[in-house]
């Protein structure tokens, strides 16, 4: 046989079947797509909560067991009558004996609560607050697509590439 006759068959037998695969492949791939315009990836914001704790002095007041502080106003009063009875003579003295009682009772009284005030202790309190983390995720995908003349937006997991599905004029997405 001559050896161009079989060159040209098999040049020829391969181009016969490029020809039909391009074909074949066309008429498989027939159906319909919308065209991707863009793809943008999608980020939301997610919040988190979380406790925060520490420990912290508090200065607290003791217990008194007298609230009404009538120990120190009985001890003024004895002491205030007794230094205004040293003052004066005649009725002048008792005057000064009794206003010295009422002085030293409210004098007392003063003292006494100030002491109750400042009677105090330190003591380690545990204090928590909920604090809010937030973080950006990952959430997909924002795909601007052309279908029969019209751009419409779709949330998708993931990207789709240049084009999508499309059968029955719906999006065929897959999850």
């Amino acid at each position: 046989m001559n050896r161009q006759l079989v060159i040209g068959s098999v040049v020829g037998a391969l181009t016969v079947t490029a020809i039909g695969a391009v074909a074949g492949y066309q008429a498989m791939d027939r159906g319909t797509y919308a065209e991707v315009i863009a793809v943008n990836p999608s980020m939301k914001t997610v919040s988190a909560p979380r406790e925060e704790c520490h420990d912290e002095i508090v200065n607290r007041t003791r217990a008194t067991k007298d609230p009404d502080q009538i120990a120190g106003t009985i001890a003024g009063a004895v002491v205030g009558g007794v230094l205004g009875n040293q003052v004066g003579d005649g009725s002048g003295k008792k005057l000064a004996t009794v206003g010295g009682a009422v002085a030293g009772g409210y004098a007392g009284n003063k003292v006494q609560e100030g002491m109750q005030e400042r009677n105090t202790y330190q003591e380690s309190q545990r204090t928590c607050n909920t604090i809010r983390d937030t973080r950006q995720e990952w959430s997909g995908y924002d795909v601007r697509y052309r279908l029969d003349g019209q751009e419409q937006t779709i949330h998708m997991a993931y990207d789709p590439g240049n084009r999508i599905a499309v059968e029955n004029g719906a999006l065929v997405i897959e999850d």
